[in-house]
């Protein structure tokens, strides 16, 4: 398997292999670790060691994520899976039984712990074959989180239905655990700008939060929050959670499309109810650049409970997302 390598921390992974001696060492030379690319057709996919991250997705040479150097762990979450919780505990702080619960604490400026366990781990190959690879990772049991769990994520190139992502989650644990598990893609179109671009999300409910971004209400989508129309992507200063949203056929679907009528889409399946929109001025190299997370519970779940769901000893959960693209000729 052939190890992609970048020209710059903001150009797309290229065709072409690595030199060197072996996977041990090309992975040395990229800050995600191994790196695992699938190809199908014109269909190109880059897969991380680090986070079982998706660091490229592309069409016919057409970029469709964002994507960061040799060099760089992901900006922004780029690309990274989130288990055992998506998105952030408030103070890092939840109760079991009574006894409270204290986690790291990663995101300093807010003072709340982020995006879960397994954002520094490396996952291992559980296999591969052409067109799909699987990672895990174990989540041992540590203050905050007395749980040992398996996060296992399947990535496979799906022919007309593009990219299709399967996050598991196993209890190996005596008890029964709570968990929240979600993804961290930022979605894009070739070299259109992103505030050229209109997101479409159809959803009736959106979470409102505080400063600290924890989530305190919900409310009918509204104004600037209302997307089930399409907005203009450059009109949006956006970091918001939405659910209630609308299925069809056991699949929800989040669009970015551009004024020549191509589009790119990110799906989730009934098991995710919620999902992320964060439109940011802040990812390299891009003046705006927009992540759609499909999540099964918001920041917060587990102290609100909401979309919370506990695992049972032997037990195992799967949520199915994934990425597909509108490109005419």
């Amino acid at each position: 398997m052939k190890l992609p390598r970048h020209a710059s921390p903001d150009s797309p992974a290229s065709d072409r292999p690595s030199d060197g001696p072996g996977p041990d060492a090309s992975a040395r030379r990229y800050a995600t670790g191994r790196q695992y690319e699938l190809r199908r057709g014109d269909a190109l996919a880059v897969v991380t060691e680090l986070a079982a991250g998706l660091r490229l997705y592309s069409r016919g040479g057409t970029q469709l994520t964002e994507s960061y150097g040799d060099a760089e762990i992901s900006p922004g979450a780029a690309g990274i899976t989130l288990a055992p919780w998506a998105n952030r505990v408030e103070d890092g702080v939840w109760y079991l039984n009574g006894k409270k619960q204290q986690l790291d604490i990663t995101e300093v400026s807010r003072n709340n712990a982020s995006h879960g366990l397994l954002r520094n781990a490396a996952y291992e190959l559980v296999d591969e074959s052409e067109f799909s690879v699987s990672l895990e990772a174990a989540v041992f049991p540590q203050h905050g989180y007395p749980f040992l769990l398996r996060h296992r994520v399947r990535y496979e190139l799906a022919g007309d239905l593009g990219l299709v992502v399967r996050q598991s989650l196993i209890n190996d644990s005596q008890e029964p655990a709570p968990f929240v598990l979600g993804a961290h893609p930022y979605l894009r179109l070739g070299e259109v700008p992103s505030e050229e671009l209109t997101v479409t999300v159809h959803a009736g409910t959106r979470l409102v939060t505080d400063e600290r971004l924890i989530p305190r209400r919900t409310e009918p989508v509204g104004g600037d929050f209302d997307l089930r129309a399409g907005r203009t992507v450059g009109d949006l200063d956006l970091d918001s959670a939405y659910t209630d949203l609308e299925f069809d056929a056991g699949t929800a679907r989040h669009t970015l499309s551009a004024p020549d009528g191509r589009s790119v889409s990110l799906w989730q399946d009934e098991n995710c109810g919620y999902v992320h929109v964060f439109v940011t001025t802040q990812f390299p190299g891009r003046t705006k650049a927009v992540a759609i997370e499909p999540m099964t519970g918001p920041a917060n779940a587990f102290n609100t409970g909401d979309g919370l769901r506990w695992l049972d000893p032997g037990e195992r959960f799967a949520m199915t997302w994934g990425i597909s693209a509108s490109l005419g000729r």
